[in-house]
């Protein structure tokens, strides 16, 4: 379990620090100078490495998981709340990108705010911010609930909750239960081709019993359809728009075969290149591993990204979280 640990956070941090110097570009504007390597400058001019908010909210989870041996909200907040107000959990003590809705968010905690409480739950906050950060979870509810995870109601409950902490709306919460559930199918050992023919009908049995995410459910219609795979690029969107985000993500994983290749194309896609880098490279180096070594060894502050990875895994692989 440790492997898939590493394989799927470093998956998901390099893939962020691939796409930070072309975020915000066009896709044709890219496609003059397309990644084809992990480098530096570009968009916000920082070293070849550097990482961004998506992965300082994830180590912030994972770590609080690790060290709490469980889910805390008010400790995950609280990590929240370090990154962005003392620049905690980033490459050299600089927070440089922060969406509106969990800068708000965690402002609210500032406020004393409960922390289930702080998230924004208005239709214009269904921003991609809680499915970039969440992909520790799913071992942790894997290792808690088992192969029939996605059945149990608490573990949706667990799945909400934890991106309710800034994404409060139902859309944001729908698609990070989509997401775990194809982490859980993955880890599961299914194969590709079977991986959301399976994940996807433990959504669609929750939602049938809780009519209230009906609506939400459906702007992930796209995805339940056979012929997902065969959209060409030009039907994919990659804004910050969770619902676009995860399209994009689960795209690019089923329309390559290695890791290098999901994560080129993912932050070839254009504007939001970090997160969507970010969800793809988790899915992708969970499933594939063989993430390139010369990538790992350029990301920054890779002492703290493997502290939080060791702690984080000893507690799942251990069994001992609550």
């Amino acid at each position: 379990m440790k492997d898939k640990v590493k394989n799927a956070l470093y998956g998901a941090i390099v893939g962020d620090a691939l796409g930070v110097p072309v975020e915000f570009m066009d896709r044709d504007e890219i496609k003059a100078a397309p990644v084809t390597d992990m480098r530096g400058y570009g968009t916000y001019n920082l070293p070849k490495g550097s990482w961004s908010d998506d992965s300082s909210m994830t180590l912030c989870l994972a770590e609080s998981i690790g060290c709490k041996k469980g889910i805390d909200y008010k400790d995950i907040m609280h990590n929240f709340s370090s990154w962005l107000k003392n620049a905690k959990f980033t490459p050299d003590r600089h927070v440089f990108d922060v969406g509106r809705t969990c800068y708000s968010a965690i402002k609210n905690y500032c406020m004393k705010i409960e922390a289930l409480n702080c998230g924004l739950s208005d239709e214009r906050s269904n921003g991609n911010g809680s499915l970039m950060r969440i992909s520790p979870l799913p071992f942790y509810l894997f290792q808690k609930f088992g192969e029939e995870a996605m059945r149990s109601d608490e573990t949706f409950e667990i799945i909400h909750n934890v991106s309710s902490l800034t994404h409060a709306h139902p859309v944001s919460l729908v698609g990070c239960d989509i997401y775990c559930s194809v982490m859980i199918e993955i880890l599961k050992g299914a194969r590709k081709d079977r991986i959301l023919f399976n994940a996807l009908p433990a959504i669609g049995d929750y939602v049938h019993h809780h009519s209230d995410f009906s609506e939400a459910l459906s702007r992930y219609d796209r995805i339940t359809h056979r012929d997902f795979i065969e959209l060409s690029e030009n039907e994919i969107k990659s804004s910050g728009y969770v619902v676009d985000t995860l399209e994009a993500a689960l795209w690019c994983f089923l329309a390559t075969d290695s890791y290098r290749d999901c994560v080129l194309k993912a932050v070839n896609l254009g504007r939001d290149t970090d997160t969507v880098g970010c969800v793809a490279g988790s899915i992708a180096g969970l499933y594939y591993g063989e993430i390139p070594e010369e990538w790992i060894k350029a990301i920054r502050n890779r002492r703290l990204i493997d502290r939080i990875i060791k702690s984080f895994s000893n507690a799942i692989e251990g069994g001992d979280t609550i």
